[in-house]
């Protein structure tokens, strides 16, 4: 079925000297080291854009800072800033196959506690017929290099379709390829302003089994908005280093996630300044403040309930010191609930699990949708 708010258009264009929504250069197809299938039409997808994606001008297309803040940023952090979370590509087609080349920027494809297809896959959506975007498959990495097909024997009709990027490992190349004679349309980035997203690595996406499955592309799916995804595993500590490159953007809300990664004495010093830096910029923008989730198995570890209850009280008593001094447009959530009461939300108790990547989307939607309103 043909979505309405697409062409029919055919594009019997190959790439090289096609004119399709946007032109296509040649010379970043040169940049493949092996050549791939010659019955495929492929697509790079740096010639229509990447969402997800706050600066333009950075070393690696994918990369998620810019240049200037290598040297400025701690290490860790601008090494992480290399992994592609968040972002995404959209196009459309008619095909009824889909197919992907991919190099990915690490040999590491998994982690002990999250999936390959998580840390170093692919994930294809589509939009269905009642402009909702439905999971389709996902590519299961096995090396450096992957070429696949991602979907074969799809379903007649022209369709939007969504690819989610890696979320623990870089990309350095990506294209897209439908067979010879089939047709693809690309779809630039949305141009709404996104909600950022600043935090640890439950933010980054871990453990996902899949990156359309990290609690920020589900509610971009859900709120229909472009995310920006600024998780920094094991290191969003609310530095103002990072504080002054959240600034330099224009998000619809910013949402500040950062208390798995510190304790009470680091919230008390760096939560208001923070705060404060990024309405200095933008003083109208909504602020979101989250509380630390409860780890599934606190009840058994005192030592764990004393951290979260020392955190959470910091960051309570730096929101009332904001409400005092005037701060407009600062929202709060609490995290007792965040993955849910079970114990069931989570791998190895602290990262979500998919289950917990749903329950943190539930909990974050009425807010986010108040805040946006």
């Amino acid at each position: 079925m043909t979505h309405p708010s697409y062409s029919r258009r055919k594009f019997a264009s190959r790439l090289i000297g096609a004119t399709l929504t946007l032109r296509i250069a040649p010379s970043l197809l040169a940049e493949e080291t092996t050549p791939p299938k010659s019955n495929i039409t492929w697509y790079d997808v740096r010639n229509w854009g990447i969402e997800g994606k706050g600066w333009t001008n950075t070393q690696r297309y994918f990369d998620r800072l810019p240049p200037k803040a290598e040297g400025v940023v701690r290490e860790p952090v601008w090494s992480l800033s290399r992994h592609s979370a968040g972002m995404c590509v959209r196009f459309v087609t008619d095909s009824p196959s889909i197919h992907v080349r991919y190099e990915l920027l690490l040999e590491r494809l998994a982690m002990p506690h999250m999936p390959a297809t998580g840390v170093s896959g692919l994930d294809l959506y589509a939009q269905n017929s009642q402009g909702i975007d439905r999971w389709v498959a996902v590519v299961k990495p096995d090396g450096k290099v992957i070429e696949t097909e991602i979907a074969k024997d799809l379903a007649p009709g022209s369709r939007r379709y969504t690819i989610y990027l890696p979320l623990y490992n870089g990309v350095e190349s990506l294209v897209i390829g439908v067979p010879a004679g089939e047709t693809l349309e690309p779809v630039a980035p949305r141009k709404e302003r996104p909600i950022l997203f600043y935090g640890t690595s439950i933010l980054h996406g871990a453990c996902a089994s899949r990156p359309g499955m990290a609690f920020p592309a589900i509610l971009g799916r859900r709120l229909r908005r472009p995310t920006l995804n600024l998780g920094f595993s094991g290191n969003g500590r609310m530095e103002s280093e990072v504080g002054a490159l959240l600034a330099e953007q224009d998000p619809c809300a910013y949402v500040i996630d950062c208390l798995p990664n510190m304790n009470g004495e680091t919230v008390s010093e760096r939560a208001v300044p923070l705060v404060k830096q990024l309405r200095a910029a933008h003083p109208d923008t909504p602020i979101l403040l989250t509380e630390d989730r409860s780890f599934t198995n606190v009840n058994f570890f005192p030592s764990r309930k004393a951290h979260h209850d020392a955190s959470r009280a910091a960051l309570r008593t730096a929101y009332r010191e904001l409400i005092d001094a005037g701060i407009k447009h600062l929202y709060y959530l609490d995290g007792d609930h965040l993955l849910g009461l079970d114990g069931e939300g989570a791998t190895a108790g602290s990262h979500p699990n998919d289950l917990g990547m749903v329950r943190y989307a539930d909990a974050y939607e009425p807010v986010l949708r108040a805040m946006l309103k």
